[in-house]
């Protein structure tokens, strides 16, 4: 076959013996976005020419009374003799039926899947509590959310209570894990982990712990790390429960005689809002955590009802009784939050008020009270409706407790208005025994400015 002149452009009807001359002269012809010269040598080989310039070669051929073809890749970085060869391999495969373009899809797919794989062997286990947190956020309550937050918290941040300004806060019990990578996160290493924790901070790491192993049996139901964790949660075992021990019984509550002076001492405080604060996580027998971050946006004068964000549950509504109606409408708006912080020193972020543990205590050696905790208060109103004798599940929905079988025999969630009944005529009753006199009718306040 005739070579074309090298000042020509090649003929694009015919084959010719491919040169590098040949390509550099090739060009697409006008009104067409790509053109092919067929090489002579290699049955099927094919250069391919764009309207920009562009030039690669190709290979075409017939598969199942099918035309295809398949990029071999650039000329600046292929000889013509090593696209000559991969025409001929090519070949080949078609002959035996082989699509070598399915060939290149199973192996871009398969160093794809190793790219994955390698990624999720590196994946470390803060990355992928990120991931975690985020997905099962909307199913969580905001405390139970927080609780996350805080127990994988790095420490460091500067704080000025009781240290006069030079303090630090520490790193948090799970801190130490989230640096690992997730496939490290074995069994001997949680057991370690456990041990360590428990020598200092006991209540903490048995929380973080339980954080723990709903985060990997979260893991284990997600495909892409699946693979990376043992077949059986690393988190539970008997060496890491062991060294973790038992959450002691706390039995501190209030007793109904210590009741007046209790009051008298939280009344007496000249910090209104802790003192509208620990007298509402009293009188509602909500978790302290729950109170604190309540917000003005919670309260409903209309109906009567408080929203309280429940870490388990997601929220629950509860009564607005008229005793703690007249205790928060007498409060500052300082944000969007009822109990909240005074900011000192500037603007600062809205925030509700530190945990008043500091406070209480000054309260309970005033009243000559030994060992009442804020959540002791949250057990108080559960003891103290037993004078009264209120239906179990009845206290349980106010405090956000599912009844057991034994205690009621069919769980029914009462409406806001029955629940009221119950509710102020427990309010009532302690107050009475406190001694304090309150007449809602002549006392209930305008809650008006609260409603959305």
């Amino acid at each position: 076959m005739a070579r074309p002149k090298k000042t020509h452009t090649p003929d694009l009807t015919q084959a010719c013996d491919l040169t590098a001359g040949a390509i550099e002269r090739l060009s697409c012809p006008a009104g067409k976005t790509q053109a092919f010269l067929r090489d002579s040598k290699a049955p099927g080989l094919r250069v391919r020419v764009t309207a920009s310039g562009a030039k690669a070669y190709v290979f075409e051929a017939k598969l199942n009374k099918q035309t295809i073809r398949h990029t071999l890749g650039d000329v600046r970085a292929w000889s013509i003799e090593q696209a000559r060869q991969e025409a001929y391999r090519l070949r080949v495969s078609i002959d035996a039926g082989i699509d070598p373009r399915e060939v290149r899809r199973q192996l871009e797919a398969a160093q794809a899947a190793e790219k994955v794989a390698a990624a999720v062997q590196a994946v470390t286990v803060g990355e992928v509590w990120a991931v975690y947190l985020e997905a099962r956020r909307p199913k969580w309550g905001e405390r139970h959310y927080a609780d996350h937050l805080k127990l994988s918290r790095a420490g460091g941040e500067k704080v000025n209570r009781g240290t006069r300004g030079r303090g630090v806060t520490v790193a948090m019990p799970l801190h130490s894990l989230m640096a690992l990578p997730l496939r490290d996160l074995t069994a001997p290493v949680i057991e370690a982990w456990a041990a360590k924790e428990a020598q200092t901070r006991p209540s903490p790491a048995r929380l973080a712990w339980r954080l723990l192993k709903a985060f990997l049996g979260w893991c284990a139901e997600q495909s892409e790390y699946a693979n990376v964790l043992p077949s059986t949660n690393p988190a539970k075992t008997k060496k890491a429960r062991e060294a973790l021990g038992k959450a002691g019984v706390k039995q501190d509550a209030l007793l109904r005689e210590q009741l007046p002076t209790w009051f008298t001492a939280v009344r007496q405080l000249s910090n209104q809002t802790i003192s509208a604060y620990l007298q509402t996580v009293l009188l509602t027998g909500a978790r302290p955590g729950e109170v604190m971050t309540m917000r003005w946006e919670d309260l409903n004068n209309q109906w009567r009802g408080m929203t309280i964000r429940d870490k388990v549950e997601g929220e629950r509504v509860i009564p607005l009784t008229p005793y703690v109606q007249h205790l928060l409408a007498a409060l500052p708006r300082r944000n969007e939050f009822v109990f909240a912080s005074n900011p000192r020193g500037g603007a600062k972020k809205a925030a509700p008020i530190a945990s008043p543990n500091t406070t209480l205590t000054r309260v309970c050696a005033a009243a000559d009270i030994k060992g009442l905790t804020l959540h002791g208060l949250r057990r108080s109103f559960k003891s103290l409706t037993e004078w009264l004798e209120c239906p179990a599940g009845v206290v349980a929905q106010i405090m956000g407790h599912k009844p057991s079988a034994t205690a009621e025999k069919h769980y029914t969630v009462r409406p806001l208005d029955l629940l009221r009944v119950h509710h102020e005529r427990i309010e009532a009753w302690i107050l009475e025994q406190a001694g304090i006199q309150f007449a809602p009718a002549a006392a209930e306040p305008n809650l008006r400015s609260m409603k959305k």
